[in-house]
């Protein structure tokens, strides 16, 4: 009886040999291409130039800024993170076997909280993280200026939004295909100019559904982007606009160009308050047409490039703003 007991307890400790041998054996593809990949990962970490770079990424790391609903601002989109890739740094370096901070490589880290997870809330301006601004021109009269705007911004190759107002675009298909085959993105004006704060809410819904149709018809696209028209609303008209699937824009500088001031005072009162993720009103006046190509240069030189209302809210880093000395 003991004897063959002991039979039975061999061949079991013989299977449980076999069987954990086949999963830990040493000497199979998969456990020696482990081996290999721990060994190259330790010998990196102990390398100097690795820990140089694990050491100096620290420097440079910027955290992910969330969406959020200001108390002031309303709704301001979030901005990626920044942190640098240390294996990818290493490997650029790796030949040369020393540091060279231009050799960082950069990877960004989106945040938690996105534009679209906030309540239909109006947005004012991009994040102001973010070295861009936005020309925001609405437009329901002014056609004899709008060739001359176009020739500008293609000059400086500025994109900018251009709100529509349907009645003007049923009126004048022809310079709505201009502004669009120029480039340009296209909003949502409202169709005929109301006060849209004294609306009724089929009214609301009316003046925005008519002028996509009409825009969509004429170009066959539909904005994502609403203008109020003067910059009267009503939380109702702002989450109507959002049932159709556009965002409410409003602005942080205006340039207050519909009073024709004089271009010059124009000009330096918009440069003296731009700031990062600007959105700056303008209409197609004899002001903006004499100024525009002043007022771009102007905030180029202060570091800032100029980008459509979506590419302001996109949460893409435009560069790094990483200062490597």
């Amino acid at each position: 009886m003991k004897s063959k007991y002991g039979i039975h307890l061999i061949i079991f400790l013989f299977i449980v040999i076999i069987a954990y041998g086949s999963i830990q054996n040493p000497f199979t593809v998969n456990y020696i291409d482990q081996l290999k990949q721990e060994s190259i990962m330790v010998s990196k970490m102990q390398d100097p130039l690795y820990e140089q770079i694990a050491k100096e990424a620290q420097k440079y790391e910027k955290p992910p800024i969330d969406a959020v609903v200001d108390r002031v601002w309303k709704a301001v989109p979030g901005y990626n993170g920044l942190q640098v890739d240390i294996e990818a740094s290493y490997e650029k370096m790796i030949k040369q076997g020393r540091f060279e901070k231009q050799k960082l490589v950069f990877r960004e880290v989106k945040p938690n909280v996105h534009l679209d997870d906030l309540p239909p809330t109006p947005i004012y301006k991009g994040n102001p993280e973010k070295p861009m601004v936005s020309l925001l021109v609405n437009v329901a009269w002014g056609n004899e200026y709008l060739p001359d705007m176009l020739k500008i911004m293609n000059k400086y190759d500025v994109k900018s939004t251009f709100f529509l107002d349907g009645s003007w675009v049923k009126n004048n298909p022809k310079l709505a295909k201009m502004i669009f085959e120029e480039g340009h993105e296209i909003g949502n004006h409202a169709y005929s100019h109301p006060d849209m704060k004294q609306l009724s809410a089929s009214r609301i819904n009316e003046e925005l559904s008519k002028t996509n149709e009409v825009i969509y018809a004429t170009l066959e696209v539909t904005p994502k982007w609403f203008a109020p028209p003067s910059g009267s609303f009503r939380q109702e008209v702002v989450d109507i606009a959002a049932s159709l699937n556009m965002k409410t824009i409003m602005w942080s500088v205006d340039t207050v160009d519909w009073k024709r001031p004089n271009p010059y005072s124009m000009v330096q009162r918009v440069l003296n308050n731009v700031h990062p993720g600007a959105m700056i009103l303008m209409h197609p006046t004899s002001s903006t047409a004499t100024g525009l190509e002043q007022m771009i240069v102007g905030i180029k030189n202060k570091g800032y490039q100029i980008g459509n209302v979506s590419h302001l809210m996109d949460e893409s880093r435009i560069s790094f703003g990483v200062t490597l000395d």
